[in-house]
């Protein structure tokens, strides 16, 4: 009785640990543990408050939302996600997309902006939420990382476009697009503020020195404080540089998100390109942090973690949030051991907010602004996007339509648009196997079957090796019946037989079984034979199951080439079979 008892606790314990992940590390926790975490948490809140606040303009927000986004959201995707070091909150692609997504259905000066940026956060988290507990965590391999790429570097050119009116001290109306905004940039350009320009190019110099010099240190922290500080001495205030002002520092406040069935319907579509993005950007950096620190990453766990982090932090004032590269990486780096690093940070930013709201009174916006384009640059992948050009036309066809869709439609569309067409050919490649004719380029090891079109290798004329390569399935059978029927023309009035090399076929599906089967009637009303080898073992129970195997006859099949050739070379569709054949290319002949 009492082992019974045991095996159950034990079962309540595992689900426990599935439930609540965080019951699976608090054991780990102790004294050096949690020195290591509140050094990462302290460095972390150092990286996050400046990203904070820009993140917060680049999503049209006032910058309090950015930093109760990095204090509410990284404590619930911490506490409910499956990654020891993933941190959570605003990141600059997603606030990107939050801002096209919500200033399509309300005006970002209207008093309805915020609760709808709410209500857009609530429906992610219920997406990815969703997700998570249908266990739909490979969903997120449907789209390619060419798709992401592009998608990045073209949110990275729209961020950068947005901060230019700052940068410049000039007046571009908000909600323009892309090429309207940088229609008004270029008429306004005598009317540049200098000071705005100097303070801004001070900050991006001061940064990347600051990074050269010493990665490890705050380059971002140091570079807003240097631009401060410039536009202080230059009484930048009084020649038309605009000032950030005050935190209201306040606590996170309770938020109702706008639910009405007409905004849900207007924000849905952007909801789930958020929430994919969002999961997306998630689970490739703690599998890429895992890679690291040998960690196994439960995908659907982090899923259900980022969904309850949205969904809580939409009725905290929150935006819609997710992994952050930059700041996990600092994590890992500054020896974080639990996800309590992520929170220590929360709570140091919380008591930044209570106690020092006037830290952002004297920051300039430019200063901000320049902060944002150095962020912008870092979003485009230049290592990915080169080798993408080197590569085939199809990727590289993914890759602009994905990034100029980025720039002139709705962003989340230009995500579905990217993704469709990466369906599209990758459907269309796996609709046309190759059927290749081969013949033996050597006997050692074993039978080295090539192109016999590529290296010219000598054929029998009454026999014919094709090699399928690709799944024969229903999109495909059209493709391969067309092949099959242009190979199997006589050459020269002799009737040859028919060997399908099948060892790269993977998978086939009832019409893929049929065609072969009609091909193999077609050959012997003609008077040839249809013959298959190497056939994997999940293919044949397919063909045995449906009954295809009978009906083509059992006898026609052959575990491998080899045995295949024993056969055959002696019972060719050949009048004269062999005798005739000096072409002796196999060990058989």
């Amino acid at each position: 009785m009492s082992t019974q008892h045991s095996g159950a606790a034990e079962a309540i314990l595992y689900w426990l640990k599935k439930c609540l992940p965080f019951l699976a590390w608090q054991s780990h926790i102790n004294r050096q543990s949690l020195r290591a975490d509140i050094i990462a948490g302290l460095t972390g809140a150092i990286v996050v408050l400046p990203q904070g606040v820009a993140y917060a303009m680049i999503a049209g927000l006032p910058p309090e939302y950015g930093l109760y986004t990095a204090m509410v959201t990284p404590v619930i995707a911490g506490l409910f996600g499956s990654s020891l070091h993933l941190v959570s909150g605003p990141a600059a692609a997603i606030s990107i997309v939050v801002f096209s997504v919500v200033s399509g259905v309300v005006p970002p000066d209207s008093g309805l902006f915020i609760p709808a940026v709410l209500t857009l956060t609530l429906l992610t988290g219920l997406i990815q939420l969703g997700l998570g507990l249908a266990r739909l965590g490979t969903l997120v391999n449907f789209i390619s990382h060419t798709v992401v790429i592009g998608f990045t570097a073209g949110a990275a050119v729209l961020i950068a476009t947005s901060q230019m009116k700052y940068t410049l001290g000039i007046d571009v109306p908000s909600g323009s697009s892309f090429f309207a905004s940088w229609q008004f940039i270029v008429q306004q350009l005598p009317q540049t503020n200098g000071y705005a320009l100097l303070i801004a190019l001070s900050t991006m110099v001061v940064v990347l020195l600051v990074r050269r010099i010493n990665p490890a240190l705050p380059a971002m922290l140091i570079g807003m404080i240097t631009g401060s500080l410039l536009c202080w001495l230059l009484e930048g205030a009084d020649q038309g540089v605009v000032l950030l002002g005050a935190l209201s520092g306040q606590l996170p406040e309770l938020a109702w998100p706008e639910l009405s069935l007409q905004t849900i319907s207007e924000l849905l579509p952007g909801a789930v390109a958020v929430a994919v993005l969002g999961l997306v950007e998630a689970v490739s950096i703690a599998r890429a942090i895992a890679l690291r620190s040998g960690q196994r990453i439960e995908g659907n766990q982090e899923f259900i973690g980022q969904g309850l982090s949205n969904m809580v932090g939409s009725f905290f004032s929150c935006y819609a949030g997710s992994g952050s590269f930059t700041r996990t990486g600092v994590n890992y780096e500054a020896g974080a051991q639990t996800p309590l690093a992520a929170i220590f940070a929360a709570l140091i930013l919380l008591l930044i907010l209570l106690y020092l709201p006037e830290v952002t009174v004297f920051l300039p916006l430019p200063v901000m602004a320049g902060t944002i384009l150095l962020i912008a640059w870092g979003l485009i992948d230049q290592h990915h996007i080169t080798r993408i050009l080197r590569s085939n036309k199809q990727e590289i066809a993914v890759f602009l339509l994905t990034f100029t869709a980025t720039l002139v439609v709705e962003l989340e569309y230009s995500v579905y648009l990217g993704v469709a067409l990466s369906l599209i050919l990758y459907l269309q490649k796996t609709s046309r196997p190759q059927v290749t004719e081969v013949a033996p380029k050597s006997f050692s090891p074993g039978l080295d079957l090539r192109s016999t079109e590529r290296f010219d290798l000598p054929v029998l004329p009454q026999l014919k090796l094709l090699r399928i390569d690709g799944s024969v399935f229903f999109g495909a059978t059209d493709h391969i019946q067309q092949l099959l029927q242009q190979h199997s023309e006589p050459a020269n009035k002799q009737k040859q037989d028919i060997l399908l090399v099948c060892s790269g076929i993977n998978f086939i599906d009832l019409a893929g079984a049929d065609m072969l089967w009609q091909e193999a009637k077609r050959l012997e009303h003609s008077g040839q034979h249809l013959y298959f080898c190497s056939v994997k073992h999940a293919v044949m129970e397919t063909l045995s199951q449906s009954g295809y195997l009978d009906q083509i006859g059992e006898a026609r099949f052959f575990t491998t080439t080899e045995a295949a050739l024993s056969a055959l070379t002696e019972h060719t569709s050949a009048p004269s079979g062999c005798e005739q054949c000096h072409n002796k290319i196999f060990n058989q002949c």
